[in-house]
């Protein structure tokens, strides 16, 4: 595995989280990361440091800069609502043709292994015809899957999964991120969406104790120490 492409249920249940994690992850385990955002929503530039692109940014270990910001998330939106209609509020469209270049462009100057995170739910519409799902049937990348573990998180996972399958996606794993305050423990989210597919993983908001952090992703990429 040289390129994912991590998606989600829904926006808002973690994928920067598990995508930061998992960029800590690989990194401990010796590999050279690279990641790419390349849509952002609700993209202000005073708070630049600590939106989704700088928070990558941290966990790759890469000095922060307006140039970095520009190189992993080229489309970024003020409106913190799906791509689309946040674009046009800016006054222009996303040529998706052109964002399935710059993702394929990532993928073939990859020095090891590169992240691609993707924007909102695996159907949040880019324009009028297309979703990021038409981005991720391009890219044809192994996909990890996202989601929460709040009380209607099933319905919306076996959703999306079906998606998934009836277009003979490769998902490597379901991701279920814990989702703070929820009244549903994450262990029957986890056990309930493992009867469907498989590999599915919990991910603690705070590593339980004598866990640790990322090793909940072992099964994915060995447990190898950084070296």
């Amino acid at each position: 595995m040289t390129a994912i492409f991590i998606t989600a249920t829904a926006t808002d249940v973690g994928k920067t989280f598990v995508t930061a994690s998992l960029i800590r992850h690989l990194r401990d385990m010796g590999r050279q990361v690279e990641a790419i955002k390349p849509i952002v929503e609700g993209y202000d530039p005073a708070q630049a440091a600590t939106s989704d692109p700088g928070i990558l940014l941290a966990a790759l270990g890469m000095p922060f800069s307006p140039e970095a910001i520009d190189r992993i998330s080229p489309w970024r939106f003020h409106a913190a609502i799906p791509p689309e209609l946040a674009a046009r509020q800016d006054g222009y469209g996303i040529d998706v043709d052109q964002l399935v270049a710059y993702c394929q462009s990532a993928v073939e100057r990859r020095r090891d292994i590169l992240l691609i995170e993707g924007v909102g739910g695996i159907m949040v519409p880019l324009d009028e015809e297309r979703t990021i799902l038409d981005v991720m049937m391009a890219l044809r990348l192994p996909l990890i899957l996202v989601t929460g573990s709040y009380p209607a998180t099933i319905s919306h996972t076996l959703t999306a999964l079906d998606s998934l399958f009836r277009r003979e996606m490769h998902l490597l794993a379901t991701i279920v991120n814990e989702t703070p305050g929820s009244a549903v423990p994450l262990e029957d989210i986890v056990a309930t969406i493992a009867r469907y597919t498989e590999p599915v993983i919990g991910v603690p908001r705070q590593p339980r104790q004598g866990t640790a952090p990322g090793s909940v992703f072992g099964g994915l990429f060995g447990t190898k120490g950084r070296r």
